[in-house]
């Protein structure tokens, strides 16, 4: 079995993996994205309900255009929500756990691994968000193909959303554990 809790142990905070994998250009489209997702009062009130510390390892790149357009999303929730630890691994760094997470034979990014407060392997969620695919269908459909490269017609509400109802899944998967429930007491 794969050990994801020493990935995570290893991976790096937010600011530290766009600093060691990124240059400036990338750095500068992860914070446009990052400046352009808000999150609404419920999904900030949600964030807050939440009652179980979870270990959120995200395996990415720096220089791709899915990367910047969704892990920023995925950084706004680590801020609003302090029982949220987001890491992250780039995917050309660690050929281990790219070949774990592979994805219609290819090591796809991002792509997110759920461990509880003990590095427990919960869930697993990635490359996309289904409002991204239906996104990247519809350009497909059109003159041009896409890139992969954040545009201005990127949903960013309803790709934060679905990002959010994974991380919700996993809180209410961690929050009804008997395990858990047993430890804390509720």
């Amino acid at each position: 079995m794969f050990n994801f809790r020493q990935c995570f142990h290893r991976a790096l905070p937010y600011d530290q993996f766009l600093a060691q994998h990124g240059n400036a250009s990338d750095v500068r489209r992860w914070a446009n994205v990052f400046e352009q997702v808000s999150l609404n009062e419920a999904q900030r009130t949600l964030l807050a309900s939440f009652r179980r510390r979870m270990q959120v390892l995200c395996m990415a790149g720096a220089w791709c255009g899915d990367c910047a357009g969704q892990c920023p999303i995925l950084f706004r929730f680590a801020q609003a929500c302090d029982l949220i630890e987001l890491k992250f691994v780039d995917r050309d760094s660690d050929g281990a756990l790219a070949a774990e997470l592979m994805l219609c034979g290819s090591p796809r990014i991002p792509q997110v691994v759920y461990l509880d407060e003990d590095g427990t392997h919960v869930g697993r969620f990635g490359d996309r968000t289904l409002a991204k695919y239906r996104q990247l269908n519809a350009q497909l459909s059109g003159a041009a193909c896409s890139t992969g490269i954040v545009g201005s017609g990127s949903d960013f509400a309803a790709i934060t959303q679905e990002w959010l109802d994974q991380i919700e899944r996993i809180q209410l998967l961690l929050r009804t554990s008997p395990r858990l429930r047993e430890r804390h007491g509720d």
